[in-house]
C-alpha cells in the first residue's frame, strides 16, 4: 500500500455491531455498561482512532443498534448486512464494501469490546504506513483487535464466507502482519455472557 502521512490520513474505521449475541441472551450491545450501552465503548475507542470516518454495521436489533450509535456520535456512518445472520463474515464485507474507493486501510472493532485502549489504534496506523498490510495488538503474547487492514487485503475480506473473520488473513501474511505491544488487556476483552459485564 502506499505508505506516509497520504495513507495515514485516508484511513476508515468499520464496528462490527450486526451480532444477535445469542449466548449473551440477545440485545448484547444494548447492554447497560458505564455511563452508556456496551457499545459505545467501542464506538469511543473508534472515534479515538486516526480514521476520518466511523461506520457501524448492524444486523439484528438493527433499528436500536442504530439509534444508539446514532445518540452516542451522530456523525457515525451506518450499514446494513442483511444476510448478518450467515455470520461475521457477512457483517465484515458489507463494511469494507461500504468504504469510500480512496480508503488507503481499515480498522476493524468489534462492537463486544469495549476496554480497547485509545491509544493503541494510531501505533496500528503507524505500522501500516511504514509498509506492513495488516497490525493487530497483542497483551501477554496474545493477539487481539482492533486489527488495521491494508487495501490490499479488501479483497479477500470481501470474499469471505459464514463465520469467518479476517483471521486466516491475517495468519498467511508472515512478517507482514506488524504486532504491537498494548498497554493493557482490553484488547483482548470481549463480553460473551451476562457473567462478563460483572467486575
Amino acid at each position: 500500500m502506499a505508505t506516509g502521512a497520504g495513507a495515514l490520513e485516508r484511513l476508515e474505521a468499520v464496528v462490527l455491531a450486526a451480532g444477535a449475541g445469542s449466548r449473551f441472551g440477545g440485545g448484547k450491545l444494548l447492554a447497560a455498561y458505564g455511563s452508556g450501552v456496551l457499545l459505545h465503548g467501542a464506538l469511543a475507542a473508534a472515534f479515538a482512532a486516526p480514521a476520518r470516518g466511523v461506520t457501524v454495521v448492524t444486523g439484528a436489533d438493527a433499528a436500536a443498534v442504530a439509534a444508539a450509535a446514532r445518540a452516542f456520535d451522530p456523525r457515525v456512518r451506518l450499514v446494513h448486512a442483511p444476510d448478518h445472520a450467515e455470520g461475521m463474515g457477512a457483517s465484515l464485507r458489507t463494511g469494507i464494501a461500504s468504504l469510500p474507493a480512496d480508503a488507503a486501510a481499515a480498522f476493524v472493532f468489534l462492537g463486544d469490546m469495549p476496554r480497547v485502549p485509545h491509544d493503541v489504534a494510531r501505533s496500528l496506523a503507524e505500522a501500516v504506513a511504514n509498509g506492513s498490510s495488516a497490525a493487530a495488538p497483542t497483551f501477554g503474547g496474545r493477539r487481539g483487535n482492533p486489527v488495521l487492514l491494508a487495501r490490499e487485503l479488501f479483497p479477500g475480506l470481501l470474499a469471505l464466507q459464514g463465520d469467518e473473520g479476517a483471521r486466516r488473513i491475517l495468519q498467511g501474511l508472515g512478517d507482514r502482519l506488524a504486532l504491537v505491544e498494548a498497554a493493557d488487556d482490553g484488547v483482548l476483552f470481549d463480553v460473551d455472557q451476562q457473567s462478563d459485564l460483572t467486575p
